[in-house]
């Protein structure tokens, strides 16, 4: 029976090789250029996984796009646990918490009555609200997984990453400027930063730009959103279940196994028994999986598909945007 078993795990990884080799060279190429040119990783790993489209229709990489694009993306999920501790939350406060909860309810639901009034499915304006409201691409690909399959997720979810990039590339630039016009303090500013851009690795640049307390803060304050996850996964998780069984007949899990590993991996990085080392090598590797995750989903995606997108769908980002910005600057203006 082992011997089966090993013959079976062999037979599976020979199908399942070719196609994650491709997302891992992509996702290299993605990596380089981002650091050459200063520009999202996501995005080069979307736009370069575009190009190469036409390796997942090819039998030998199809099996390991599809892979990769599902489960690689989940273990990255799982890993982004390991950037929260409850201390980091706890140090700041409860009115950072209060206004960190406020605004990612709030924008997810008008975001989805949004999607509602303007033709799209209620799940689409979860997913643009999740990744506006929460931690960008790495939120929209979450999300994404918990959600219930639809023949347009896959191009809505793309759509949302490149969206959510290029806002949030936007926001690092504008964001600093409009925290110097409004006269915020560093701690002000860091809460505004760390509250409205979508992406860390942005809210990192633009606090870090302006003080280092201005950057300490945003990072706090961006993480307490990034553990804004769990919950959000388990409401989408609710609604797949609310909406039946799937096609092969099996009831999805009311909490999912990524979502399981988030929270245990963010448990145990509260405890502080965590190295540094192991910390980073785990941030990095999270950041890896979702970045060779993107690039397979480039590859599943056809381009005259996203084009056919409409503005309606940027329309509807950017007003998510700008909304949470003046939720933000508002909560803020009451003492949040």
């Amino acid at each position: 029976m082992s011997t089966f078993a090993l013959v079976s795990v062999h037979s599976r990884a020979r199908e399942l090789l070719p196609g994650f080799i491709v997302s891992l060279i992509v996702a290299a190429a993605a990596s380089f250029l981002s650091e050459h040119y200063d520009a999202p990783v996501m995005l080069f790993a979307l736009l370069l996984g575009m190009a190469l489209n036409f390796l997942a229709a090819d039998s030998s990489c199809k099996l390991g796009i599809e892979f990769t694009a599902r489960t690689v993306l989940r273990i990255g999920v799982a890993l982004l646990g390991m950037r929260i501790t409850l201390e980091q939350i706890a140090a700041l406060g409860w009115k950072p918490v209060a206004l960190v909860v406020t605004l990612v309810v709030v924008t997810i639901l008008v975001s989805v009555v949004a999607a509602k009034l303007m033709g799209f499915q209620r799940l689409f304006g979860m997913l643009t609200g999740g990744a506006t409201a929460i931690c960008g691409a790495s939120a929209a690909l979450a999300l994404a997984a918990a959600l219930p399959n639809h023949p347009q997720k896959e191009r809505a979810t793309l759509f949302t990453v490149i969206g959510v990039s290029a806002l949030s590339t936007l926001a690092m630039i504008i964001y600093p400027m409009i925290a110097n016009g409004l006269g915020l303090s560093p701690e002000q500013a860091g809460v505004f930063l760390g509250a409205t851009i979508h992406d860390v690795a942005q809210v990192v640049g633009a606090g870090y730009s302006m003080s280092t307390e201005t950057g300490d803060t945003a990072t706090v304050v961006k993480l307490m959103r990034v553990a804004m996850l769990l919950p959000v996964i388990v409401c989408a998780a609710m609604i797949t279940r609310m909406q039946g069984a799937d096609p092969a007949g099996k009831r999805p899990p009311l909490l999912p196994w990524f979502a399981v590993g988030f929270l245990i991996l963010a448990c145990v990085n509260s405890t502080g028994w965590v190295a540094p080392a192991i910390q980073g090598f785990t941030n990095d590797l999270s950041r890896w999986c979702l970045v060779v995750a993107i690039s397979a989903l480039g590859m599943k995606t056809q381009l005259k598909e996203l084009a056919a997108v409409g503005l309606k769908p940027i329309l509807l980002m950017v007003g998510e945007t700008v909304f949470l910005v003046a939720l933000v600057l508002l909560l803020m203006h009451w003492g949040l």
